[in-house]
């Protein structure tokens, strides 16, 4: 693949908050470890290995060989998880949702992105190991956020009564949505591969979890992930300390509304991607995970009779660790409290949710993580390629609103001139003068002469768009040839990664699509990719 870099601030698509951390803005600095900066990685070993022990290596390891159950691991992701017994190896993690046949396609570029940078941390760092973990959001509840994916501009949809967390969630039914995904792939090698993987993964497993970890295994396990499974009990009893801090002292919501605070003081245009609750769990059972919430010192369950003293409710937590299921602003503490964790690797949003967190990592003596933002990238095949090429379009410019890309191009193309800011400069020009007139003869015809001249640039202005639709009608070829290329590379005017499904490009690429998007990634560029193929 040929590989050009946009700036991610250019694209439009990225928030003042992330391009300002990317800047590594210096009034943001207080709100992450270290930049994630190859060189900076040194400092971050010595931080973490200083804070994690080897009992907490050996649960770790143990309670990943029991997840894996009967599942086929590789010899590399084997041998990944012995390793992460011993006091010289870390890991690299990314997380995401049970989206059904992994969701949009930006799932392959975290896991990819996370796998890419150790490998380069062992090349920088040849005498400690380091493992790429994804981390499944095995216990959200959101089934709506998961159910679907796109593709080839149609949504396949699981449909389904279900409750509680998704990881546990029964995969009957998915064998009609495998019906609906494979009448639409045809009957070529690649198409059988996909009907294969799908089949495979979703009706020869229970629940979603394990339907998950068939998947990304399939795609990724001889590259060496580790796949983990946050609701386990072993696991969860290491959280016990940290979970009675925040939910019997209110530690996280303090720390995070005054680190939420501090974020907005700095711009008005941060926008804070969550709020802390008072109590950041949930209570977790088969088809049951609503929130814990106190009222006049007992702990009630929301939308249950459930309901604990503060006696009962610490030793179900001390029994039961399992049953408490923790929210987003609990999860990221709990994954980087198990693992020997370096740098969490997300999206944009993810990213800005972390930047909440570290005053609330270090009250509780947790080693914040190196926050990186994933690969983002663009997928343009030979074809389209040649299209963008024959239409003179820049690459930054389809990344422009539509109507704005229009506009630009017809302006571009016209032979006559629509740009009417000659016409506006003399305007101006001409006004001065009559200001200087009212004021030598009487101010109070200044009001009138305003008055006037946005009356005249409004004609202008009126003027300019009736010529430009009327240029956009006589030039109507064109505008259709630019809205058909940028409606295929931006699906609905969105990223192509967050509508696509990697099925799609998996029909092009065939066996591939994992090493090409691999040798295309690379997770330390902090710039938006173009891949051309």
């Amino acid at each position: 693949m040929q590989t050009d870099c946009i700036p991610f601030r250019e694209t439009g698509y990225f928030s003042n908050l992330i391009c300002d951390y990317l800047d590594e803005k210096e009034t943001l600095k207080p709100f992450f470890n270290r930049f994630p900066h190859i060189e900076n990685f040194e400092a971050q070993l010595i931080e973490k290995s200083e804070n994690f022990d080897s009992d907490k290596r050996a649960i770790l390891a143990n309670a990943l060989q029991a997840q894996y159950g009967n599942f086929e691991k590789s010899e590399l992701t084997h041998q990944n998880i012995e390793n992460l017994k011993h006091p010289n190896t870390f890991s690299i993690v990314t997380g995401h949702q049970l989206n059904l046949f992994t969701g949009p396609l930006y799932f392959l570029y975290k896991i990819i992105s996370t796998i890419n940078l150790t490998e380069r941390l062992k090349t920088k760092h040849p005498d400690y190991e380091f493992v790429p973990v994804y981390w499944m959001a095995t216990e959200d509840h959101d089934f709506d956020e998961i159910n679907y994916f796109n593709f080839n501009g149609r949504k396949i949809q699981w449909n389904a009564d279900v409750k509680g967390a998704v990881g546990r969630m029964d995969t009957k039914g998915l064998s009609a949505v495998f019906e609906v995904f494979s009448a639409q792939l045809g009957t070529t090698n690649t198409a059988k591969s996909l009907k294969k993987l799908f089949q495979k993964a979703y009706l020869e497993h229970s629940n979603l979890t394990d339907a998950t970890r068939y998947l990304a295994n399939e795609l990724f396990g001889a590259r060496g992930l580790v796949i983990v499974d946050g609701d386990d009990a072993t696991l969860k009893r290491l959280l016990i300390p940290f979970a009675k801090k925040d939910i019997f002292e209110k530690v996280p919501f303090q720390k995070v509304s005054e680190s939420n605070i501090a974020l907005q003081s700095i711009s008005e245009d941060y926008k804070i991607q969550v709020n802390p609750r008072e109590i950041n769990y949930f209570y977790l059972k088969d088809g049951l995970r609503e929130r814990i919430i106190e009222e006049n010192g007992a702990y009630l369950v929301n939308e249950t009779d459930l309901q604990f003293s503060k006696t009962q409710l610490e030793k179900e937590l001390e029994i039961h660790p399992e049953r408490f299921s923790p929210n987003v602003i609990a999860r990221p503490l709990y994954q980087e409290v198990i693992l020997p964790n370096l740098c969490y690797i997300g999206g944009g949003g993810e990213l800005a949710y972390w930047l909440e967190l570290k005053s609330y990592f270090e009250t509780l003596n947790v080693t914040f993580p190196m926050l990186l933002l994933r690969n983002s990238a663009l997928v343009i095949s030979k074809k389209l390629a040649a299209k963008v090429e024959k239409m003179d379009l820049r690459l930054d410019d389809l990344f422009l609103k539509q109507t704005s890309l229009i506009n630009k191009k017809i302006r571009k193309i016209s032979n006559i001139d629509i740009d009417f800011s000659r016409q506006k400069t003399h305007l101006e020009e001409q006004f001065k003068t009559l200001y200087d007139l009212a004021e030598q003869t009487d101010e109070s015809f200044l009001g009138a002469v305003k008055a006037q001249e946005i009356k005249q640039k409004n004609g202008l202005d009126a003027l300019e768009k009736r010529l430009l639709k009327a240029q956009k009608r006589k030039l109507k070829d064109q505008v259709r040839r630019i809205t058909e290329i940028q409606n295929e590379l931006f699906p609905n005017q969105s990223l192509q990664e967050r509508q696509l499904n990697f099925s799609e490009l998996y029909l092009e690429f065939g066996e591939s699509l994992v090493s090409s998007l691999t040798q295309a990634l690379n997770p330390l560029v902090n710039e938006f990719l173009v891949l051309r193929h």
